[in-house]
């Protein structure tokens, strides 16, 4: 995942043998405030840690942010990852910290992948059972290469992604900046209206490809995103190869919590950010502000009262939590930096899981020698079904509903019973024959991330014209140009990155925090190994007029 727009290899960064930098001895052991223990505040803390200072982790819910799992302890039952569960082969600097706190994951069952048994595609009632994409009609390999005819004829993408896997960051910026101003007021239906592959066929075809879209199913909620949003994702793979953690994604942020670094400044060997916090970080913030008569140190208070000043502080929550939930001094940011952090378009996004007795789907129907039931994608409420098992004759889960933006707000108002009983009506038309009820076990669990006051909604998703707003927030970390009123807090996490609803985009963002307050302590990194920071010049974004 070689952003385009800052082709930073973190994944080189973090693998270096000379550590990502060092400070002053006599910072050793300040403490830095980190909002938020999801991946992006955990990674910033476990790594600003290791440089020898205290972070501080204040979180308002639980460890994990959106990497949160859903189980009944005691029960056997597998885990539902409600939030993140698809994990890119391709997201290097995620994977840095899965294969370091020794993480298995298997293949993700996406549609149409080896992983997946069979896929059922249904649209405006008709139904398309396929064990490979060869046994789907042509008029889907049709939508396919019409796709890919699009994607060549105007985004340069063979050329972006051979500079990508070449790690060739001259003609990546070269090419993708001449593409940022082309494309930025440009959504993502518009592209392939106006494509020569799309505007030549009928409309069916486009709606085809709304539903079945690119790896992992249906695209058409993101019709509206600007398409520079779409690119960054297909130009590095994150749609392919996809994982899931076994045991939950939510294990991922709890074991890093509970990692003691084999090299640690300043701290004792077997130090871990669990041991540094007493077991639990701090509650939730309610209020940042800058300390009285000048001062450059930031305080923070949290939901107890208690305030503790720093002269550093992460923010990793969700960007509209500073100023929708919490009372964040105005004067911390730039006018124009508010603007932007008002601005930031969020994706809502449903899920709604059941545990059964059995992955009972891979049965095989005598008479039609298909699948019983199969990863489904729909154009009915449920859009996309997914099945997940870690063996025969072990409790499964079926992930009912997977739904984004317009298609999520429907399920809003319902109470989780009612989610249920509509999603298995729906998949009863498409399996008249199967009844998924009588295999059910324990209790539903459904989320609607626009519904969750921490979060406010499921990621950031750019529109058109969003671009500017992005690149001020993705550059906050870059601060000896800013006032310095406006220095000390650095935002991070995945909506300040360019791969909102990516964990990955958590790690860089946290990384990119990381340097940030390493460099505002005099602390610098290692000349073999450059941070973001050190090579920002070179790679920065465009900036537009």
């Amino acid at each position: 995942m070689l952003m385009p727009d800052f082709p930073f290899p973190y994944d080189e960064y973090l693998a270096h043998p000379d550590g990502l930098g060092s400070i002053p001895p006599q910072y050793h052991g300040t403490e830095v405030a980190v909002v938020g223990a999801g991946m992006s505040g955990l990674v910033a803390a476990y790594e600003l840690m290791k440089l020898g200072l205290k972070p501080v982790v204040y979180e308002s819910a639980q460890l994990g942010g959106r990497l949160r799992g859903a189980g009944r302890p005691g029960t056997g039952h597998p885990v539902a990852d409600l939030g993140g569960m698809r994990f890119p082969l391709s997201a290097r600097a995620l994977f840095h910290y899965i294969d370091l706190l020794g993480l298995d994951t298997k293949p993700f069952p996406n549609p149409l992948t080896p992983a997946s048994d069979s896929t059922v595609i249904e649209i405006a009632g008709r139904k398309h059972y396929a064990e490979t994409p060869a046994d789907l009609p042509q008029l889907f390999h049709d939508v396919a290469a019409a796709w890919q005819d699009c994607l060549e004829e105007r985004s340069h993408f063979s050329a972006i992604q051979q500079a990508v896997a070449a790690r060739d960051y001259a003609t990546i910026k070269k090419l993708w900046n001449e593409l940022v101003p082309l494309l930025d007021d440009m959504s993502f239906s518009h592209y392939l209206a106006t494509s020569k592959a799309f505007s030549a066929l009928p409309f069916e075809y486009r709606e085809v490809f709304g539903l079945v879209g690119f790896g992992t199913g249906g695209w058409d909620t993101n019709f509206p995103d600007s398409m520079l949003e779409i690119l960054r994702v297909v130009y590095v793979g994150a749609e392919d190869e996809q994982q899931r953690i076994l045991g939950g994604a939510q294990r991922l942020p709890q074991l890093l919590w509970q990692h003691t670094p084999d090299r640690l400044a300043h701290w004792p060997a077997g130090t871990s950010l669990a041991s540094l916090h007493g077991g639990s970080p701090r509650g939730a913030v309610r209020r940042i502000r800058r300390a009285d008569g000048g001062s450059s140190h930031i305080e923070v208070t949290d939901r107890w009262g208690r305030t503790s000043s720093y002269p550093a502080v992460v923010a990793t929550c969700q960007s509209w939590l500073l100023s929708a939930r919490i009372d964040t001094d105005e004067s911390l940011f730039s006018h124009q930096l508010w603007t932007a952090i008002e601005r930031m378009h969020y994706m809502q996004s449903s899920k709604t899981f059941v545990v059964v007795d059995r992955p009972f789907w891979k049965d095989v129907d005598a008479e039609t020698g298909r699948h019983v039931l199969s990863t489904t994608l729909t154009d009915r409420l449920t859009r996309g079904t997914y099945l997940l098992d870690d063996g025969p004759d072990k409790p499964a889960l079926i992930c009912l509903s997977y739904t984004w933006n317009d298609d999520a707000l429907k399920w809003l108002p319902l109470d989780v019973d009612e989610r249920v009983r509509l999603m298995l009506h729906s998949l009863k038309q498409i399996y008249p024959d199967i009844d998924i009820a009588s295999h059910i076990i324990g209790e539903p669990v459904t989320i609607s991330w626009e519904d969750d006051p921490d979060f406010m909604g499921a990621f950031s998703d750019n529109l058109p014209g969003h671009y500017r707003y992005q690149e001020r927030l993705y550059t906050h970390f870059m601060q000896d140009g800013l006032d310095p009123a406006h220095r000390g807090i650095f935002l991070a996490g995945d909506d300040v990155s360019w791969t909102g609803g990516w964990a990955e985009g958590a790690v860089t963002t946290g990384l990119n925090a990381v340097w940030g307050v390493m460099t505002q302590l005099g602390g610098k990194t290692s000349a073999a190994n450059p941070g973001p920071g050190d090579r920002f010049d070179e790679l920065k974004p465009i900036r537009l007029a």
